[in-house]
């Protein structure tokens, strides 16, 4: 499968791949937030100079923005961490119906 195991020495919200995506995901949609990319721009960076398969938003896209909104909801609501409170940008999108693949567009449009 090509994974290997990991010792998780304290047990958090999300383990240790999530935790690690969740804060990606965060940095991406502040700097789309604050207009310093935009979310494709955002994209190609990850995929070009960080090598991932696909960016942030693509991901996003691809697992359902509503499933990230309710991830970041159970996450704070177990840390208390405003950090991990849901972005504003997946609100607006959940609030739109733009739930990504599934729904035909979330930051993509798959029409």
């Amino acid at each position: 499968m090509g994974k290997a195991p990991v010792l998780v020495q304290k047990e958090v919200p999300g383990f240790v791949a999530n935790r690690m995506m969740g804060a990606l995901q965060r940095k991406a949609l502040e700097l789309a937030a604050n207009g310093v990319a935009s979310f494709q721009d955002i994209d190609t960076t990850a995929k070009t100079a960080l090598g991932h398969p696909m960016g942030p938003f693509e991901l996003m896209d691809l697992v359902g923005i509503d499933v990230i909104d309710f991830i970041a909801q159970a996450t704070y609501a177990e840390t208390g961490d405003a950090a991990d409170k849901p972005h504003p940008l997946i609100a607006e999108k959940v609030a739109e119906g733009r739930l990504g693949r599934k729904s035909g567009a979330g930051f993509y449009d798959y029409s």
